[in-house]
């Protein structure tokens, strides 16, 4: 495998050589190895050019454009076309198309208009992907390949007649019984029994658009697994035709999908599609958001929860934009280097810039890449040759891991239940933003940790501090995990709101946290979202004042070795308790009775002795980012800067500026949207 192989890190560009007329490409590749790309990926939007009408097959195109590759040292990743059918296919099986809640056919003419479950789609996606794999695949160029594009993107629900088949398919796999189905659904409610199968539909639109919320929960879980079903369709013919050291790939991450189970199915590593632009739109920025571009570290750590060392398939360089309401600036002097180094400060072995010219027609036409529409030498072409060179020297860092003594767990169960639950989801979007933010800027890097089936204590005791914020549906497998994690020695933070519901969405009838009650200690007589003439409700933990969020459980020790930590201040929960921690085994778990903002969040780390793991080596602005890989006994440390004023680090002992070889100490200077990466021994 020529990518993520621990020796370099490889630039790349996205290509599309049916924009472009032949007499380009050759020009276009030299410019390009002369840059420092040595990859680029083709081919995901064109069905056409390798079936341009049904069952007719023609290879001379990407033929020829691969001749004019093998030329030169340029290496190719080769995409399954499936994400746009061609106007031949959906015009004569229209089925394909994919439908709005409300029966509306999303029609041809843009992009991942079709559905996972039609069988025609399923079959001619083999089949295109089967006629592609056994025809390149076996080209000298070709190091690796891409199946679809960005699955789950633009359209993550799905409700043609297709989908509800293979909806009453998975309920009947799942359930085995409509018995065992209408009890996990709670179907007695509203009179909604069903006494045969084909009585079951994908969620329709009703009066207030109120649906059974168990029902919606099995919805989404089936929308992934549809997805995952089409993805690993393809990865299974890819894998009988493509050469045995080549990836398999897709670049993500979306929404409705287990992104961790698709790869352990399908793919060698996950890619990324990094737009950090997108904080700077020009109808939707927000001056007053503090995190605007660092927002994209949050994603980052994501991917690095399902693929540890990854790559970036899209990498911002330029303007973004479609001719359909959706426009950006482009990135200013330093940006582009800034946030190539913050996908590699984070994992990223891998970067390859979207695109290499800006497309002159079409809905992307605003979407500019590292060339405008002349094909001009310009600002941003300077600027990945300057990255190249400083890659080079910074090869020694590839192959190493993000470190992290912090983790926040997570699980598909609970992301899918808090988007569609109101009262889970209002707790879980202002906590997750407050716990990202707070880590940033008290520069504690954290890993993102999904509780997948594989999870281990073992793998849970590499972190010193794991916070839960709000585990609202539990089973007794995560309950048993979260306790051998605490009981080895390990810290856990649970938010309010948790372990009242089980894995089909029900509520529990236990007293609350139910099975987090013996491990946090608690127990929770009354609850109840903060009044909105409350006013502002606050915590004392010791001294220490917190604002409340959102919700307010209130607590009470459950055992000898649970301790109040805080008390309610304010409206009738006053003198109330609001944490408590209880000592389980070696470790200690604690009950946080609200949601987070980035004050209280940030308590958390500096009281639990987690904040600022790497003051005694480096001060900065909280503007700055600081993210760590190791490699041995090597800790290299990237300091970004996402201001575009210059601000003074201070290093409190002697490291080595990676790109220099030179030993660094005392006050420097980062200029605006700089980079600097030391090593730390």
């Amino acid at each position: 495998m020529e990518l993520l192989n621990g020796e370099r890190f490889v630039l790349g560009t996205c290509y599309y050589p049916e924009h472009w007329k032949e007499e380009l490409w050759k020009e276009d590749i030299r410019r390009m190895l002369d840059t420092g790309i040595e990859v680029i990926r083709v081919a995901e939007f064109a069905w056409s050019k390798i079936e341009p009408t049904e069952g007719t097959f023609t290879y001379e195109f990407f033929d020829r454009f691969l001749d004019v590759v093998e030329e030169t040292d340029m290496k190719v990743i080769f995409c399954t076309p499936t994400a746009t059918p061609p106007a031949w296919l959906t015009e004569k099986y229209p089925e394909v198309l994919n439908v709005s809640k409300e029966g509306v056919v999303y029609r041809h003419g843009q992009r991942r208009h079709y559905n996972y479950n039609a069988p025609i789609y399923q079959e001619l996606s083999a089949r295109i992907t089967e006629k592609s794999a056994s025809h390149y695949g076996g080209r000298k160029c070709i190091i690796g390949w891409q199946i679809d594009n960005e699955i789950n993107c633009e359209k993550n629900e799905f409700y043609s007649e297709s989908d509800t088949i293979a909806f009453r398919k998975f309920l009947q796999d799942k359930y085995g019984t409509l018995e065992r189905l209408n009890e996990a659904w709670g179907t007695v409610f509203w009179n909604q029994t069903y006494t045969a199968w084909e009585e079951i539909y994908v969620p329709r639109p009703t009066y207030g658009d109120s649906t059974n919320p168990h029902e919606v929960l099995d919805y989404t879980r089936f929308i992934s697994a549809s997805a995952r079903g089409f993805a690993k369709l393809q990865s299974d013919i890819l894998r009988k035709y493509i050469k045995p050291e080549d990836f398999i790939t897709t670049n993500g991450i979306f929404g409705n999908l287990d992104n961790h189970a698709m790869t352990k199915e399908s793919l060698d590593f996950m890619t990324y599609d990094s737009y950090p632009n997108f904080a700077y739109m020009m109808k939707a920025y927000d001056e007053a958001d503090a995190m605007k571009d660092r927002k994209w570290s949050r994603n980052l750590a994501e991917v690095r929860s399902v693929s540890p060392i990854f790559g970036i398939m899209e990498q911002q360089s330029g303007a973004n934009g479609w001719n359909t309401g959706m426009a950006a600036p482009t990135p200013r002097p330093g940006q582009l280097t800034l946030w190539t180094m913050q996908s590699i400060a984070h994992g990223a072995d891998f970067v390859s810039y979207f695109r290499w010219r800006t497309c002159t027609f079409g809905t992307e036409m605003y979407w500019h890449g590292i060339l405008d529409y002349s094909g001009r030498d310009n600002r941003r072409i300077q600027e990945v040759k300057q990255v190249y060179e400083k890659l080079q020297n910074m090869k020694e860092i590839s192959g190493s891991l993000y470190e992290a003594e912090v983790g926040v767990l997570c699980d598909y169960d609970n992301i899918w239940d808090a988007n569609l639950d109101v009262w889970h989801g209002s707790v879980e979007k202002v906590s997750k933003k407050a716990l990202f933010a707070a880590m940033q800027h008290s520069h504690t890097p954290f890993d993102y940790v999904y509780l997948t089936e594989e999870q281990t204590a073992e793998n849970l005791g590499k972190y010193k501090v794991l916070f839960y914020p709000h585990a609202t549906l539990i089973n007794e497998e995560r309950a048993d995990l979260l306790k051998k994690y605490v009981a080895d020695g390990g810290i856990l933070v649970v938010g309010c709101r948790s372990g009242y519901k089980d894995m089909n969405g029900k509520c529990v009838m236990d007293y609350l946290p139910g099975l987090l009650a013996e491990v946090t200690g608690t127990d929770i007589p009354e609850y109840s979202f903060i009044a909105p003439d409350a006013g502002e409700v606050y915590v004392d933990w010791d001294g220490t004042k917190m604002k409340a969020q959102v919700f307010a459980d209130l607590l009470e020790p459950l055992s000898k070795d649970a301790k109040i930590e805080a008390t309610y201040v304010s409206d009738y929960y006053a003198g109330s308790a609001a944490l408590i921690s209880n000592s389980y085994g070696s470790g200690k778990a604690y009950y946080y009775g609200s949601a987070f903002d980035e004050e209280s969040a940030g308590i958390f780390l500096q009281k639990l002795g987690v904040a600022r793991p790497y003051q005694e080596i480096v001060t900065l602005p909280e503007v700055c980012e600081v993210s760590v890989r190791k490699k041995g006994d090597r800790k290299y440390m990237f300091l970004l800067n996402y201001s575009k004023e210059a601000v003074t680090v201070e290093f409190k002992k002697e490291v080595v500026d990676v790109e220099s070889g030179q030993a660094v100490s005392g006050k420097k200077i980062l200029d605006g949207y700089g980079v600097m990466v030391v090593c730390v021994r």
